[in-house]
């Protein structure tokens, strides 16, 4: 009987202890460099990508008056990037089209965090009449 390998993204996670996509290991000093300037909310990272499927990150690098350096765009590295991605530490936002490329908005995916509890659906028709008109 031949042996295959099984993936941790679409293995059973009570078999391997995971709960997802996420990486075991701790992130090289690359990679939490990465999710260290896309977690913050006052740098906006965006993926751009080419119609060959050629992916760039980059963010605006603010200009910091006691050096006098920044004002500019800056790359990010596209391996450390497309591991975050894969691993599931980032997250691609809406996508903006032209005719030459794509663009997504880069976010930071907060661990622990989960989907808001949708609201308890109302007892009764008269409930809900209720609530509609106290809202």
């Amino acid at each position: 009987m031949p042996l295959t390998a099984v993936h941790a993204q679409t293995a059973d996670p009570r078999a391997t202890r995971r709960r997802g996509p996420r990486q075991c290991g701790p992130l090289s000093a690359a990679e939490a460099d990465v999710l260290r300037i896309v977690a913050d909310a006052r740098t906006p990272v965006f993926v751009t990508v080419r119609e060959g499927g050629r992916r760039r990150y980059s963010y605006w690098r603010p200009l910091d008056s006691a050096t006098g350096r920044g004002g500019c765009y800056a790359a990010l590295p596209t391996a450390e990037c497309d591991r975050l991605y894969a691993a599931g530490r980032i997250a691609l936002g809406e996508p903006l089209t032209d005719p030459a490329r794509t663009t997504h908005r880069v976010t930071a995916v907060r661990a622990g965090t989960a989907a808001p509890a949708p609201a308890p659906a109302p007892a009764t028709a008269r409930e809900a009449r209720v609530r509609a008109r106290a809202a």
